[in-house]
C-alpha cells in the first residue's frame, strides 16, 4: 500500500497554483475584490435604476412569453 498523495509543493512551501487560483505575491485577488466592492457600492447608489430595469425587463420578457404562446396556441375544432 502506497502512502497518501501530498500535493507538491514549490521551492517557497506554498502549494502551486492550481485553476483559478493566482500565484503568490500578486495583487490580483486584491484587484477583484475592488471591483466587487466598486460593483456593490454603484448597485446600492443606483437602486431605484437598477429595480426599474429589472421590472422592464420582467415585464418585457413575460410580455414576450405571452406573445409566443398565444401565436402557438393549437388550432382545435369546436
Amino acid at each position: 500500500m502506497s502512502p497518501p498523495a501530498t500535493p507538491q509543493t514549490e521551492g517557497n512551501g506554498s502549494p502551486p497554483p492550481g485553476p483559478g487560483r493566482a500565484p503568490a505575491g500578486t495583487d490580483s485577488q486584491v484587484e477583484s475584490s475592488s471591483f466587487i466592492k466598486l460593483a456593490m457600492r454603484n448597485m446600492v447608489r443606483k437602486g431605484r435604476q437598477s429595480l426599474l430595469h429589472f421590472g422592464l425587463t420582467a415585464l418585457g420578457l413575460t410580455a414576450f412569453l405571452v406573445l409566443i404562446a398565444w401565436l402557438g396556441r393549437p388550432n382545435l375544432p369546436q
